[in-house]
């Protein structure tokens, strides 16, 4: 089951389900967004999709017609969740830690250290309110002269710690601030616009296998595309339920909590994001998520 949330200018945001090329406006007066959802199938004792599956549709658009920049007079995609935390998890892919300890000085060899440590590196990302879905800006803090894109898969935490579903997700990353001393990782990963997600919630009946996902990602800029790269998710050295172990060890999740899981397409410094490019990230089975880029 694909889920997403829609706004329509005369009710805001609106619970959708994403049928072939045609969203179905799910919304009931008690349910209207993901978290809603998830909160009553909870509440119930049952899964998201016996949930979803008995509400009825009210109205249905066109995917493609909602896919487009964010505007308060037209219909159109939103976010898919809005989650209490993003959680992030890094240097879970080898090339990542090889390219990190390349471009690292100071601090020569730690992310080589942390991907073959027991313990995996887990930091926070974002709240709701520092998030943006398809189509919106992701954004370049004031302060940085070298941020990147990182294509990830992505999941949602549900009850019990297990995984309601799926998403995609850009966990923008100031590499400069980074760079200069690790110790400086929260200001290089937290900031309005550092994490784009969407464009829709997967549920995890509808993925046969997580760990065998094609992740593929472009840059484009003035209509070319400057940089591609992809890779499987078979290539992520940790499983989920240990992400999920560690980030859950004495530190309260709330459901609905999205946990990214690192990314193993490590883009080059030659394309560090510039005002007006687009960046597209695409998971088999999930979907293209495209932002614009602009500088705060």
């Amino acid at each position: 089951m694909k889920l997403v949330q829609l706004y329509l200018p005369e009710s805001g945001c609106r619970l959708g389900l994403l049928k072939n090329d045609t969203v179905l406006d799910i919304t009931s007066p008690e349910i209207c967004t993901t978290m809603d959802l998830i909160d009553r199938a909870v509440e119930e004792g049952v899964t998201v999709d016996e949930v979803a599956a008995g509400l009825k549709s009210s109205g249905k658009y066109s995917y493609e017609s909602l896919s487009i920049t964010p505007d308060s007079s037209r219909p159109h995609l939103l976010i898919p969740i809005y989650p209490p935390e993003v959680w992030g998890c890094g240097v879970t892919y080898k090339r990542s830690a090889e390219m990190r300890d390349e471009d690292t000085t100071g601090a020569r060899g730690i992310y080589d250290h942390v991907y073959s440590a027991d313990r995996p590196e887990i930091f926070f990302k974002a709240t709701a309110l520092r998030c943006v879905g398809p189509n919106d800006y992701i954004c370049i803090r004031s302060d940085s002269t070298l941020t990147a894109a990182e294509p990830e898969l992505a999941y949602v935490i549900g009850e019990d710690e297990n995984i309601i579903g799926f998403t995609v997700c850009n966990d923008v990353s100031a590499w400069d601030i980074e760079r200069e001393n690790p110790l400086y990782l929260p200001q290089s990963k937290v900031f309005y616009g550092c994490c784009a997600l969407g464009p829709v919630l997967v549920t995890g009946s509808e993925i046969e296998d997580p760990y065998d996902l094609d992740i593929a990602c472009r840059i484009i800029r003035d209509d070319e595309v400057i940089f591609a790269g992809e890779i499987n998710s078979s290539a992520m050295k940790r499983s989920f339920d240990e992400l999920t172990d560690f980030l859950c060890r004495d530190n309260p999740i709330l459901i609905g909590t999205v946990m990214t899981t690192g990314t193993g397409i490590m883009i080059p410094n030659d394309y560090a994001l510039e005002p007006g490019d687009v960046v597209e990230i695409e998971i088999e089975g999930i979907g293209k998520l495209s932002n614009p880029v602009r500088k705060l």
